[in-house]
Formats: structure tokens, C-alpha cells, sequence
């Protein structure tokens, strides 16, 4: 029973926050908007007619006030580098599940590093990245593996119509560079490796109506960490499409603008996901529009199967670990178009 129930919302006034609190309230809960700007979540909350509560990452206390009586916490502030350990700390403390949208590839190899111990022995829920990036192509790897015990090969491939990033988008890749530095990261033969060569770039063949197009090869996302935490396979990689790269890459690129009344961009998306095992080759596919816009129903979703008990264990979760992966893509049904091939697959 979702009625009237209380979700903390940490960065609800930022342009995925207020995605996710407009899916929260149309799916029966009551946001409790949270964040450290009084004025920017005095205007968002009250645009709801919500009464927001002011925290902020460096203050506990403030973070337990902004929490209590919630039955949920769901970080949308980045970077979650500097957010997320407060976040699930309080959380903790709070005895409530804590989901978040981060897509930053650091940020969650620090909540597994972090956090893993002590969510168990808590019997606490922790579910990162259950977001566009991350949660979206561990369900579809997930899926795509049913029924299998191992796979040699993940490969997730990403083919954006453009990437208008937000300036929490922005600040997340500041984040990240600087922790970085020249290299970048890698999974593969069952490790992470530092590697400072250029990114390969080839073609992928996407599914209709989109077609080969030119691929960053390598360009490892918040989903490589996901799956290589819960399905035995020992080489996964991502790779993005070269105008989204491009777009990202621009210092002018214009952040996202709405076209409809919900606040979605134009922008469309497809996630192509093969696994590779031995002779097999298997393929899950989503297609959708705004990358940003269906974070929210991906995270509320989720939200929702904690809080009526659909989960498979306790932890820190990813969300194929944490769900029923097929399952769970079905219930997306009005925001994402999904075709999963347990027969055959292509190469890219």
C-alpha cells in the first residue's frame, strides 16, 4: 500500500529529482523533498505544495531530521561521490532502504566497497545506481541471462539521439576526471584494470531503426560495476555512441530542454545488451525517450518492490540481484519498449 507513505528525497530539486518526485506522487507516495538550498527546494517542494526539509551532505544531524518518518530514502544529489556515504549512513541509522540514481563509476564502487558489510549485517537494503545508467542494463543483462550460470562476454551498448547533459551531469564528470586523472577504467579477465591508451572505437549494429553506428568502445558506465558485483562473468564492457560522446565532450553543449508538459526532452535512447556464453549469444533491448525522465519510474519502481517485499536478499544490491529482472522490466512497459532474444544474438 503506497498511499500516503513518506520517501525522503535527497536532491529533489535538481532535473532528476523532480522527475522522481513527480513519479512518487503519481504513484500514491508523499515526497518529503530534501536538500541543502533552502531556496530552490522552498520553490520546488512548494510547486507540489510540499513542505521540503533542508540537509546537507557534511551534516548528519540535519541528514536524520530530513529522513525521519520516511520509509525510504532515494539520493538524487551529485555528485554522489560526495553524497552517498552520508546518505546511506543516515539511512542506516534510520533503519529505512536507501536507493539512489548515481551513475558515477567511482562513487558506486565505493558504496560495494563501503557499505556491503555492514547493510548485511544490518539486514539493511542498499541499491545503487537504479538509474538509466546502471540499473536499466544490469536488468537487461539479467534478463538476458535467465537461466544461465556463467557467461564469457557482457557487452552494453548505448545509442543516444544526443546527450544534453544537466549540471548535475557536469559536475558528476568533474568529479570523476579529477579522481581518475589521464586514466580510465576497465573490467576484464575478472578485474578492474587502470588503462591510459585511447578508448577503441568500432561499430555496433543496433537493432532497427537505428542501425550500425560508430561506438566509443570501452566508455565504462555505472552498469559495468553492477553486473561484474552479482553475475559470474568475467569480461563486461559498455560502450556509447560517438555524437553522444561528442555532445558530452562540449563545453556548450546546452543542457536538456522539455517539450512536453511532463519536462521530457526529445531526446531517444536505446540500450542494447549481448551476452556471450560459449556457442550462445542472447540480446535484451530497451527503447525509450530522455534518458533522465526514466531514471524516475526505473527508481520509483524499484522503491516500491522494497517496500512490499519483492526483493531477493539484503544488502547492497544491484538491481538484478535485487529483483526479478524480467519481471521488472515488464512493469516499465508504458515508458520503455523491451525485446529480450534468449536464442540468438549479433555481434557488434
Amino acid at each position: 500500500m503506497t498511499a500516503g507513505q513518506q520517501v525522503a528525497v535527497f536532491g529533489a530539486y535538481g532535473h532528476t529529482g523532480r522527475f522522481v518526485v513527480a513519479e512518487l506522487l503519481e504513484r500514491g507516495y508523499l515526497p518529503v523533498p530534501s536538500g541543502r538550498d533552502p531556496v530552490a527546494l522552498a520553490a520546488s517542494a512548494g510547486a507540489h505544495g510540499l513542505a521540503g526539509r533542508v540537509a546537507s551532505a557534511e551534516d548528519p544531524a540535519s541528514l536524520d531530521r530530513a529522513l525521519a518518518g520516511t520509509v525510504a530514502v532515494i539520493n538524487c544529489a551529485g555528485p554522489f561521490a560526495a553524497t552517498s556515504g552520508p546518505v546511506i549512513e543516515a539511512a542506516l541509522r534510520a533503519g529505512i532502504p536507501y536507493l539512489d540514481v548515481a551513475a558515477e563509476l567511482e562513487a558506486n564502487l565505493d558504496t560495494f566497497a563501503h557499505h556491503t558489510e555492514r547493510a548485511h549485517e544490518a539486514k539493511a537494503l542498499v541499491i545503487p545506481a537504479m538509474a538509466f545508467f546502471g540499473g536499466l542494463g544490469d536488468l537487461l543483462a539479467s534478463a538476458a541471462m535467465d537461466g544461465l550460470d556463467a557467461a564469457d562476454e557482457v557487452h552494453i551498448a548505448y545509442g543516444l539521439s544526443r546527450w544534453h547533459p544537466t549540471a548535475g551531469t557536469r559536475r558528476a564528470g568533474a568529479v570523476s576526471r579529477e579522481r581518475r586523472g589521464d586514466a580510465r577504467l576497465r573490467y576484464a579477465d575478472g578485474r578492474w584494470e587502470r588503462r591510459t591508451d585511447p578508448a577503441p572505437v568500432l561499430d555496433w549494429d543496433f537493432p532497427a531503426p537505428l542501425g550500425r553506428r560508430p561506438v566509443i568502445g570501452e566508455f565504462t558506465m555505472a552498469d559495468v560495476v553492477t553486473v561484474a558485483r552479482h553475475l559470474d562473468v568475467p569480461s563486461v564492457t559498455s560502450y556509447m555512441t560517438t555524437n553522444a560522446v561528442a555532445d558530452i565532450a562540449a563545453p556548450d553543449t546546452p543542457a536538456p530542454t522539455a517539450t512536453d508538459d511532463s519536462g521530457r526532452s526529445d531526446q531517444t535512447f536505446v540500450v542494447d545488451v549481448l551476452v556471450r556464453a560459449g556457442a550462445t549469444e542472447r540480446r535484451a533491448t530497451a527503447h525509450g525517450r530522455d534518458i533522465y525522465a526514466v531514471t524516475a519510474p526505473l527508481v520509483v519502481e524499484a522503491l516500491t518492490r522494497v517496500l512490499d517485499g519483492r526483493t531477493r536478499a539484503v544488502g547492497v544490491l544491484p538491481a538484478g540481484a535485487a529483483f526479478d529482472a524480467a519481471d521488472f522490466l515488464r512493469a516499465l512497459a508504458p515508458h520503455l519498449t523491451v525485446s529480450i532474444d534468449l536464442g540468438r544474438g549479433r555481434a557488434g
